[in-house]
């Protein structure tokens, strides 16, 4: 995490969470603010206790509740993606600049492994131009187990 001094938060993502929060008849506060903040300075996947900590780590005001609103309205402001991991908790990462990527997801531990591979981005293409589909959003996850866990007894 970064420090509270310096804002990771592109300006243009600040407008898109300000307008959607706008449409939803909802206000830009602090609160939401130092969250948006804090999502963008956090580098990888979290949990939304892994933000709170963070947060009272580099002194930004928020609570437990608020962040777990404002999360999901991240979410469907486009900002954040959720990925549930293999005990079904919620982890979140905000948006690479259009950089779509896949997870490989552990079963047994819940790391999850970023993977970009050129020939499952051409397939989905090849597949919604067959459909006369157009895609939204890209989402590829594969549950298994990583090295590690694939050494220790299951």
């Amino acid at each position: 995490m970064q420090n509270r001094a310096k804002s990771s938060v592109q300006p243009k993502f600040v407008g898109q969470f300000e307008e959607y929060l706008k449409r939803k008849g909802l206000k830009m506060t602090k609160s939401r603010r130092s969250i948006l903040e804090q999502v963008f300075a956090y580098d990888g996947h979290f949990q939304a206790e892994d933000l709170l900590v963070s947060m009272r780590q580099n002194g930004y005001p928020g609570s437990r509740a608020t962040i777990y609103r404002t999360l999901p309205l991240l979410v469907k402001s486009g900002l954040l993606t959720e990925v549930i991991d293999a005990q079904k908790n919620s982890r979140y990462e905000h948006i690479h600049a259009l950089q779509q990527h896949a997870h490989l997801i552990c079963l047994r531990c819940s790391k999850i492994i970023e993977f970009k591979n050129t020939e499952i981005d051409a397939l989905q293409k090849k597949v919604c131009k067959a459909h006369q589909f157009k895609p939204v959003k890209y989402r590829n996850e594969i549950l298994g187990y990583c090295s590690e866990c694939q050494t220790e007894e299951i």
